[in-house]
């Protein structure tokens, strides 16, 4: 089974991630890792952190000469601006003080982090719950994307929303949707774009911060992945859990989810057809790709939901823990608007769960053991 840990602080020395579960002999491509690493980086909207921090990936383990070993892969993801830190985050002799927060943030994971694990100081919980941790699951998704790849399965990511300013159709064509690489909001519409700029301009000029929504598709989908048998093997729910376990993600709908919940059965399911030269195949994709807690070889549509950061430069009201009198929340240094890096983020992260679901299926210590499956399934 595919898994994988991550580990460090948002101004500590650097992140860790480690995949457990990964066959051997896949060509990793530490490039591409990169490339990924930046990607997250991107967007309009972004804080000073990026200008300090470029993310580069150190393999320490389960790679040998390019090609991964079948042992766990360990890696690093050294944080930059630990140099400016490094008084106040060392592991063992660190100043406390001078950076100690006591004004937790409405909507963060600061109050209720501190109260969950006795701490006086909320620096202690917004280290670790900063969205600093997903830099490591991109560099796993990086990964395992790698491994996909060579079986045709592919991921593009593209923001239909942020604030008011919103796509008004549907783009569901994987090459229109690959556009958004090109796009500082990674939006493929040029005038929806604009617009969106110019709310996160308003958003920041007040103190503000803007959510949105993003959208992920994945095509070259085998069928079969996930299962019914039992409630947790479906792909659908595993999908929701792992996009909803990304910062501040609070909605999730697969395919036209919320709005078939307004229309009839007739309206909504995507009836079967059959050719010879094509096979069975569906004429819509109402359904997202997932059927009965599997994918039907349509590709999945997920389409997620971001609130605003919590941390504001205009702060809302809040208390201090040390005196019980009211404040304002702390600031730290923070984006306007990380929908853009988010859709990143979660591209990686569905790519993970699929990638886990491949390897159940499909099994195997090594590349050429899930290869030879994989065809004997095609040929099924």
């Amino acid at each position: 089974m595919l898994r994988i840990l991550t580990a460090g602080e948002s101004h500590g020395k650097g992140l860790v991630g480690i995949i457990e579960g990964f066959p051997s002999n896949v060509r990793v491509d530490i490039n591409e890792i990169h490339q990924d690493l930046a990607r997250r980086q991107k967007g309009y909207g972004r804080g000073g952190r990026m200008k300090i921090e470029q993310d580069q990936v150190e393999i320490l383990s389960g790679v040998r000469n390019g090609k991964t070993l079948g042992s766990p892969i360990a890696f690093l993801i050294k944080n930059k601006d630990y140099e400016n830190w490094e008084s106040y985050m060392d592991p063992m002799e660190a100043d406390i003080e001078t950076k100690k927060v006591t004004n937790p943030r409405p909507g963060h994971a600061d109050l209720t982090g501190a109260r969950k694990y006795g701490f006086d100081d909320v620096r202690n919980v917004l280290e670790r719950s900063s969205a600093r941790e997903t830099a490591a699951r991109v560099a796993a998704g990086s990964i395992v994307k790698q491994l996909l790849k060579v079986f045709g399965i592919e991921a593009a990511a593209h923001v239909t929303a942020i604030g008011k300013a919103a796509l008004e159709e549907e783009i569901w064509d994987f090459e229109k949707i690959k556009e958004a690489e090109d796009s500082p909001v990674r939006c493929v519409d040029p005038i929806v774009a604009q617009q969106m700029i110019q709310r996160i301009d308003d958003a920041k000029e007040t103190g503000d911060s803007l959510g949105g929504i993003f959208e992920i598709h994945i095509k070259g989908l085998p069928v079969g992945l996930g299962s019914y048998v039992q409630w947790d093997r479906k792909i659908d729910a595993k999908l929701a859990y792992a996009l909803m376990s990304i910062q501040a993600i609070k909605g999730i709908e697969f395919g036209f989810g919320f709005k078939n919940a307004q229309k009839p059965g007739s309206q909504v399911h995507d009836e079967i057809f059959y050719e010879r030269e094509r096979g069975i195949y569906r004429s819509t994709n109402q359904a997202g790709g997932i059927e009965g807690g599997m994918t039907n070889g349509e590709p999945i549509v997920i389409r997620c939901a971001m609130k605003p950061i919590p941390t504001l430069c205009k702060p809302l009201r809040t208390i201090d823990l040390h005196t019980g009198e009211p404040a304002d929340a702390s600031v730290e240094r923070s984006d306007t608007c990380a929908v853009p890096a988010a859709a990143v983020v979660g591209e990686m992260v569905a790519l993970t769960v699929i990638g886990e679901e491949f390897i159940r299926k499909f099994g195997g210590d090594s590349l050429e053991e899930m290869m030879q499956r994989w065809k004997a399934c095609k040929s099924t």
